[in-house]
């Protein structure tokens, strides 16, 4: 036990760096992956005249909101590969569920806000 009354937690100098060099190679690796999927999405948007303004934009919501959260999730792996000992880890995974649980309300309520208006949109068109 250290002099705050906690057991010292501590990775291995080679297995952080090893877990540090996944974290930046998932991180690069979900860059690519979402710039590729990006371009799909605008390809196929641009080649289909069918897609409406509002599933454009409810795509576009939804890339915005997978790259966020991953993004979270690579950040929260990252923070815990520097966590001191367990009530630190505890206290990052703690803060990482809270801060998910406040983002996937929030963008639950705005997708479907824009379902709403889309909804109302194309019903508008149609009378």
């Amino acid at each position: 036990m250290n002099e705050n009354g906690h057991d010292h937690f501590e990775i291995p100098k080679n297995m952080r760096s090893m877990a540090e060099a996944s974290v930046e190679q998932a991180r690069r690796a979900f860059e690519r992956f979402i710039s590729g999927a990006q371009a799909a999405s605008d390809s196929l948007s641009a080649r289909t005249a069918t897609v409406g303004a509002g599933a454009k934009d409810a795509s576009a919501m939804a890339f915005s909101y997978a790259e966020k959260n991953v993004q979270a999730s690579l950040d929260h792996a990252e923070a815990l590969l520097h966590a001191k000992d367990l009530s630190e880890v505890m206290r990052l995974q703690r803060e990482y569920l809270q801060t998910q649980m406040r983002a996937m309300t929030e963008q639950a309520s705005e997708m479907g806000q824009l379902m709403g208006r889309t909804a109302m949109d194309v019903t508008k068109t149609k009378m």
